[in-house]
């Protein structure tokens, strides 16, 4: 059907030495109105929450590259993948490099493009992935 837009349809599971490094954080979409009186106004816009997680630990320099050659082979933002969220598998921190289990599993897609800086001894980037349908 024209205008149909397909499902992600992932291909891939992010390596698990990535995995570890992100924290997720949920939020319900709203949509608010504030008023002059300073009264609000607010209706759900969804009934799910939309999970994203952001890079939280300082990676090595191994992790590091392979953190560029999974976001460089996923074309950054562009190509959808598989992500365990370690604290949601069954057992928990158990992961499947095969993409099979569904326990904990999200499909996802990096948020935005790469930023990285670089101090004395230390390169921080910032990269979030965020959770689709």
């Amino acid at each position: 059907m024209p205008g149909s837009v397909q499902n992600a349809a992932p291909s891939t599971v992010m390596p698990w030495s990535l995995c570890t490094a992100f924290v997720r954080s949920q939020e319900y979409p709203v949509q608010e109105n504030e008023y002059r009186n300073g009264e609000s106004q607010r209706s759900v816009l969804a009934t799910n929450s939309r999970k994203r997680w952001r890079l939280a630990k300082r990676l090595t320099p191994a992790e590091l590259q392979a953190l560029r050659d999974f976001y460089d082979a996923r074309k950054g933002p562009e190509e959808p993948f598989y992500f365990y969220d370690v604290w949601e598998t069954n057992p928990k921190f158990s992961y499947d490099p095969t993409g099979q289990a569904t326990q904990g599993r999200y499909t996802v897609r990096f948020e935005g493009g790469w930023e990285q800086s670089a101090r004395i001894g230390l390169i921080e980037v910032t990269l979030e992935l965020v959770e689709l349908a």
